[in-house]
């Protein structure tokens, strides 16, 4: 299937069926490295995504009754869809979001590998019997799905985090209503007539487009809507905290990072300048797991920046269509406003910028938003780069002594995603992966998110866990019930 040549007025995908919004407006979907338009999608409102309760709602009652392994049957039938359409996918991926087409690649990948994942995880949602302390009764324990479940996910990875809540949510026998970024929902769109092929019953699985208030507003208050798996914004995700009390309603919040990166004066300094590349530049540094914060023990910061600056300069930017470039352009004009505040103000508090920190206008970087990868030696903690997500290719890197002082300025934050350290000693890694507050903590490992293993944020980066056996059991309910003989 050709999905690139086919992107002009797309629709809604709503118990089983394609429909238009009710306004007939279209939202148009611009490449951030050209400026031309990609495609468009009909504009959804708060009805459409109440219809798509209602479908998911009336679909729950067939789709739990069957078993596990039939619900996996499915799943493995989109991973092996996703994986033979993956150039396709791939590309409108990198024309509407910017990141390089090889990531791109891996993004589909990655979709494809959370649905794989959790098809076998649907068939050991395990319950037990527990012994009983009276002879007469017996007592048995039961997972069963909580019902509709709206999938929430954000544009910097548009497709591997929908389908890392969508998998399962469909795995544990809930059906699921969902929306995309509004920058990024082509690429969810050619995903959904892709998985049409795999023959979900109707209503099962739910595409909803439109604005994100309208949207998240119905899901948050109708009753029939039990479960809210959503990555975003830390500000968002309160507000979704908010309205949902009124109904208690389950809550899986994926949300802001601060990340910090520690490289001990042991460290492998060329392993650890090629973590700190990938982490902080991969996707243009627009992922919630990026590193924010960079941290060198003093001894070592003029070797490393050395090795950084020289690596940093080699980064090919350009259009992520082009198979030789390493940084696309940022996703929007706010983004290179962000990216270009926080350079100023990290200048203006002393930094010394050893490399970029500018807008690219010259030639073909003009019609794009693309900007310089930079970084920036002499960062203090009260730059707005070291407190606040800069979602930008800027590396900020800072100088320590002690492992206490370091421990205690990385924690010094509300965030809690995720963190890197770069060491050769055991005893240091294990230390520091311990008392780091955060959900994920990379040792030498700069790509440390998988499907097989949890993952979340502590403190304000969220609530709740997905991936591994945790990913399942956020879909899930425990039962207990008591029998008299």
């Amino acid at each position: 299937m050709n999905l690139e040549n086919d992107l002009k007025k797309n629709s809604m995908f709503i118990d089983g069926k394609w429909m238009e919004g009710t306004s007939g407006k279209y939202f148009s979907v611009p490449n951030p490295a050209t400026g031309d338009e990609v495609g468009s999608y009909t504009v959804g409102d708060r009805q459409t995504a109440g219809k798509a309760i209602g479908a998911a709602d009336k679909a729950f009652r067939s789709w739990k009754e069957k078993t596990a392994r039939e619900r996996a049957n499915y799943l493995l039938s989109i991973a092996k869809i996703l994986m033979d359409n993956k150039e396709s996918l791939a590309k409108i991926l990198t024309m509407e979001n910017g990141k390089p087409i090889k990531e791109s690649l891996g993004e589909v990948g990655g979709a494809a590998a959370h649905f794989e994942w959790f098809a076998e995880e649907a068939t050991r949602m395990y319950g037990r019997i527990v012994p009983p302390t009276n002879s007469s009764k017996r007592h048995i324990v039961i997972k069963q799905p909580i019902g509709v479940a709206a999938c929430v996910a954000p544009w910097n990875f548009p497709l591997v985090l929908w389908a890392r809540k969508v998998a399962p949510a469909l795995a544990a026998g809930c059906t699921v209503v969902s929306r995309a970024a509004s920058q990024t929902t082509l690429v969810t769109i050619a995903a959904m007539k892709l998985i049409e092929e795999a023959k979900l019953p109707a209503g099962v699985l739910n595409l909803v487009t439109g604005p994100a208030a309208d949207v998240m507003n119905e899901f948050i208050e109708n009753d029939k809507c039990r479960k809210i798996s959503f990555t975003g914004s830390t500000e968002v995700g309160r507000e979704i905290m908010r309205k949902g009390a009124e109904q208690i309603k389950h809550l899986s919040l994926e949300l802001g990072g601060l990340a910090p990166a520690i490289v001990f004066d042991d460290a492998d300094i060329d392993g650890a300048v090629k973590g700190v590349l990938g982490a902080k530049f991969r996707n243009g540094g627009q992922s919630c797991i990026a590193i924010n914060r960079i941290y060198i023990q003093k001894n070592i910061a003029g070797a490393f920046n050395g090795k950084l600056v020289e690596a940093v300069k080699n980064i090919k930017v350009g259009n992520g269509l082009r198979q030789e470039t390493d940084l696309g352009p940022l996703v929007d004009k706010k983004a290179v406003e962000k990216f270009l505040r926080h350079v100023d103000d990290a200048t203006d508090k002393g930094g010394t910028l050893l490399s970029g920190g500018k807008r690219m206008t010259v030639g073909e970087f003009g019609k794009g938003n693309f900007v310089e990868p930079t970084v920036i030696s002499g960062a203090k903690d009260d730059m707005l780069c070291m407190c606040d997500e800069t979602f930008g290719p800027l590396a900020p890197i800072a100088t320590f002594t002690t492992f206490d002082e370091v421990i205690e300025r990385a924690n010094a934050t509300p965030f809690g995603l995720s963190a890197y350290v770069y060491t050769r000693n055991l005893s240091l890694a294990f230390k520091a992966g311990e008392m780091l507050e955060a959900g994920t903590v990379g040792v030498n490992d700069d790509v440390p998110s998988t499907t097989i293993a949890p993952f979340g944020g502590m403190k304000q980066s969220g609530l709740g866990r997905e991936c591994g056996t945790e990913g399942l059991d956020a879909f899930l309910e425990t039962k207990h019930i008591s029998m008299v003989l």
